[in-house]
């Protein structure tokens, strides 16, 4: 099951926030992040990752319902890098109790 922004914010909120401020401190962290990818910069999270926004050429590809060729057009997709850490801790979680 996937984490939504709702667990996340009832979980500051457990920590002994508001609700709104919960909300607040969510929704403000995001646009931060948001706003630094649509301007082409990198976002670090130091043991977490990188966001990094990398440029698509357009390219040749198929409708895959009619299998007709088309050409997709150039775009900007985010990626993400986990760092060493957190790759650590996913492969060998029992090192971290």
């Amino acid at each position: 099951m996937a984490l939504t922004k709702n667990d996340i914010i009832a979980r500051i909120h457990d920590l002994g926030f508001t609700k709104k401020k919960s909300i607040d401190i969510i929704e403000s962290v995001l646009e931060i992040i948001k706003s630094e990818l649509e301007q082409g910069d990198d976002v670090l999270i130091s043991g977490f990752g990188k966001f990094c926004v990398k440029d698509k050429k357009k390219r040749r590809g198929r409708n895959p319902a009619t299998g007709k060729d088309l050409i997709l057009k150039k775009r900007k997709v985010v990626t993400f890098k986990c760092s060493g850490k957190l790759r650590d801790k996913i492969n060998h979680p029992e090192n971290y109790y």
